[in-house]
């Protein structure tokens, strides 16, 4: 039997539709890894109108590139409506929450450092 490759594999080395990687699904939130490292993650999601990820934090520096929609994010408690092809940067330990104003589609990408 062929040996089965992974995901991630399928996408190296070839131009990718980032936004095509992750459907809309009414009512809910779908991600998918497209890397993981030890130094860090790249992860696609889409979310329907008014889904959205609670406050939270995270112990690393993050960066989100709207691909598609519209956003509402908070970072340390001020709110900011980000728009396809603009992007965000959370530093570590910030507290951050997103809530989609229309649906919309970003790219993750966490990059775990010392400093």
């Amino acid at each position: 039997m062929p040996e089965k490759k992974s995901t991630t594999e399928n996408l190296l080395a070839r131009p990718i539709d980032l936004a095509g990687l992750v459907e809309y699904q009414d009512g809910a939130v779908v991600s998918r890894e497209i890397i993981r490292k030890k130094t860090g993650t790249v992860t696609v999601f889409s979310f329907d109108q008014g889904e959205g990820l609670s406050e939270h934090t995270a112990p690393f520096d993050a960066m989100v590139y709207i691909l598609d929609g519209e956003a509402d994010i908070m970072v340390n408690h001020v709110t900011h409506r980000v728009t396809a092809g603009q992007m965000i940067i959370f530093p570590k330990d910030a507290i951050h929450s997103l809530t989609a104003v229309k649906r919309f589609k970003m790219l993750l990408i966490m990059i775990r450092s010392e400093a």
